[in-house]
């Protein structure tokens, strides 16, 4: 079964008489169970890409299905369903909320879908100890390191049991030996949790754990060797 199945998506956009092909007639599969890096150089298209994937923006043309549903048929109320549900994001930005500790803010999305507070209480205590953080549960974003921030992020992505990971650039803020660790961390935790993982990366490090690699090169995808 795929994760993804993108036919012929094309994205433009328009300010003033000007128009941007940012996706050009992009299609693709991507098989459950697999991390997939997409790259690309700064304006290929990447997080447009990664952004009509989950939903967070339509396409011009072209269907994007998920899991079986196709996203660009969807509405408003089934697309947040889909999200909170079915989807796990991270982002360069870690977008933490500052007053919260780790452990909360891993909490707050199974909070949003009324999990049990037993439950939740066992899913962040696992989550944490797998990003490596079971002894910073308390501490608030500001008192971690960059990569500390990062890895709770992809715990909170993890909560809900996501069954797509989709990342942009999650190590773009990080040194290299960080971003490395985070790296490695991501394809553990697809192996660990079952997920299937769509990430748009320069770094190699990433490049090199990927089942496989999708390039981007001015909206159009480059043919795979």
């Amino acid at each position: 079964m795929n994760a993804i199945v993108a036919e012929g998506l094309s994205k433009i956009y328009r300010s003033g008489s000007v128009e941007v092909h940012a996706l050009k007639d992009v299609s693709f599969t991507v098989p459950t169970g697999q991390l997939v890096a997409l790259k690309g150089r700064s304006g290929s298209g990447k997080t447009t890409l990664l952004n009509l994937v989950g939903g967070l923006d339509s396409p011009e043309s072209g269907t994007v299905r998920v899991i079986g549903q196709e996203v660009t048929a969807l509405g408003d109320d089934d697309l947040l369903r889909m999200r909170r549900e079915t989807l796990g994001f991270v982002f360069q930005s870690f977008g933490l909320i500052p007053v919260l500790s780790a452990a909360e803010n891993v909490e707050v999305s199974l909070r949003l879908t009324r999990t049990a507070r037993r439950e939740r209480a066992e899913r962040v205590r696992v989550l944490l100890s797998l990003v490596g953080l079971a002894d910073h549960a308390d501490q608030r974003p500001y008192e971690l390191s960059g990569g500390q921030q990062q890895r709770v992020a992809i715990a909170r992505a993890l909560a809900n049991r996501p069954q797509l990971l989709i990342a942009d650039e999650p190590t773009g803020q990080l040194d290299s030996e960080t971003a490395g660790s985070i790296m490695r961390l991501i394809g553990a935790v697809v192996r660990s949790e079952g997920v299937t993982a769509l990430v748009a990366t320069h770094d190699p490090q990433l490049l090199s754990l990927a089942d496989r690699v999708l390039e981007l090169h001015d909206g159009a995808l480059t043919p795979e060797h």
